[in-house]
């Protein structure tokens, strides 16, 4: 008896050293890419600078129920509001089209331009799988490496620390956040989402999923 609470008070032991180091590794990746942002996302037009390209990291337009999704709604406010104020000339959608049902980027353009923008200053990411994918082929494949990122400034932070660490000038300009209960699955995932970034960076070196064509991008002029 004596010999079987020792192996599992040692049990326990490691299933707690093991919570500490997670929960550490989860504060350090967050406190990592919070340092790496600051004073690079913005929150009105006033204070951000211009930058030729802007943006948009894909999401679904409605959620499950068919509600409008609010993250989407707050970014395509976001990029036209940033657009009218001459603070970006060209608009990168990018988003996930891995299936014919799902296409995050055909939603975006077609949002964009029902809000005014001319369709020929959008163009279209169809293989941002990912934050990682939308960031680094906006250099790779558009030729764009000085960028203004649009989303939800949690996200902005993360993708500010991506293109950072790839040589890609990047401000973040924040949307509108959604109400607390609206995100909460959301922001919870992002703590995950921000240890991947960490190893994509440091340790994986990760790329795109494609890559290496590269794509035509309107002159600026």
């Amino acid at each position: 008896m004596n010999k079987f609470k020792v192996i599992l008070r040692r049990f326990w032991k490691l299933i707690l050293g093991g919570i500490i180091v997670f929960t550490a590794v989860i504060l350090l990746s967050n406190y990592w890419v919070e340092q790496s942002a600051k004073e690079k996302t913005f929150s009105t037009i006033e204070s951000i600078p211009y930058n030729p390209t802007g943006l948009v990291l894909g999401t679904s337009k409605k959620v499950r129920g068919g509600n409008i999704n609010l993250y989407f709604k707050y970014r395509m406010e976001a990029a036209v509001e940033l657009f009218n104020a001459g603070k970006i000339k060209f608009i990168i959608v990018s988003g996930d089209n891995s299936i014919m049902e799902y296409n995050e980027t055909r939603d975006m353009k077609k949002a964009l331009v029902e809000m005014g923008i001319p369709e020929d200053k959008i163009v279209e990411d169809f293989a941002g799988f990912s934050t990682l994918d939308s960031v680094l082929r906006a250099k790779e494949v558009f030729g764009q490496d000085s960028i203004t990122v649009i989303s939800q400034e949690f996200h902005n932070k993360r993708a500010v620390f991506i293109a950072k660490n790839h040589d890609i000038y990047a401000l973040g300009f924040n949307a509108q956040n959604v109400p607390q209960r609206y995100g909460t699955v959301t922001i919870t995932r992002e703590y995950f989402a921000r240890v991947k970034a960490i190893l994509d960076v440091y340790v994986l070196g990760s790329m795109p999923k494609f890559y290496k064509d590269k794509e035509a991008f309107p002159n600026e002029e």
